[in-house]
């Protein structure tokens, strides 16, 4: 038993940290990570998602913890870190600028909760939470407010396309965004910005347009504003 209480005795004097205060700073890193980790999957949009960089939020938060736990007010522990941590190659491409934001926001609060900084950990990540879900909620920064992108190919020569009075049934508005010709010239890809009506079923648009004779090819995508002209 003495053992014991020497060996946690030891660590709180090398490390200017008891076990209590140790358990609580990982654990409060951990809730933050996982709060960090849920804003991101709940704000995210493309198609660029991965579950991997959802796990590595949370580990991120928790290690970065634990790091400024083990440097304390140590500087030569610091640069001896700095120097382990160097040899470490990092080859992943981070796709979204936007991740890089949340890989900074577990760096802060990682280091928040190692340095017993719990106030400002708990008060920053909740505020800048509150920050990026009012950005998503209001779509801050979208050039172009889309719901499908349409795209189909339409023969040449018709005089009345059939293809306008099925976008007006079911679209409440339609922009035509780009006009490619054929390089024979017999027919063009349209591709259209789709706002749906209420109700209106982006499957039976695309039934009811593929039927047309004129019309050879239909593409519907999802964009969910993602997608920017």
């Amino acid at each position: 038993m003495n053992t014991v209480e020497d060996f946690l005795q030891a660590e709180k004097m090398a490390f200017n940290y008891g076990p209590t205060e140790i358990i609580t700073n990982l654990v409060l890193a951990f809730v933050l990570g996982l709060v960090i980790s849920y804003i991101y999957k709940k704000t995210h949009k493309g198609l660029s998602y991965s579950q991997s960089f959802l796990l590595t939020l949370v580990f991120v938060t928790v290690i970065v913890s634990m790091v400024m736990m083990v440097i304390g007010n140590s500087l030569a522990r610091a640069f001896a870190l700095a120097g382990a941590l160097s040899i470490i190659r990092f080859r992943t491409v981070v796709k979204d600028t936007k991740d890089t934001a949340y890989v900074f926001l577990c760096l802060a609060g990682g280091m928040a909760a190692g340095t017993g900084s719990y106030f400002l950990g708990v008060a920053g990540v909740i505020f800048i939470s509150i920050i990026a879900y009012v950005l998503n909620l209001t779509n801050y920064g979208s050039l172009y407010k889309s719901e499908f992108i349409l795209r189909m190919r339409v023969q040449a020569g018709a005089s009345e396309p059939e293809y306008s009075g099925i976008l007006e049934k079911f679209a409440q508005s339609s922009d035509l965004l780009h006009v490619e010709p054929s390089g024979d010239g017999s027919s063009s890809k349209l591709t259209f910005d789709i706002v749906m009506k209420k109700g209106g079923d982006p499957a039976q648009l695309s039934h009811e347009i593929s039927a047309l004779s004129e019309v050879t090819e239909v593409l519907i995508i999802a964009s969910k504003n993602d997608i920017d002209y």
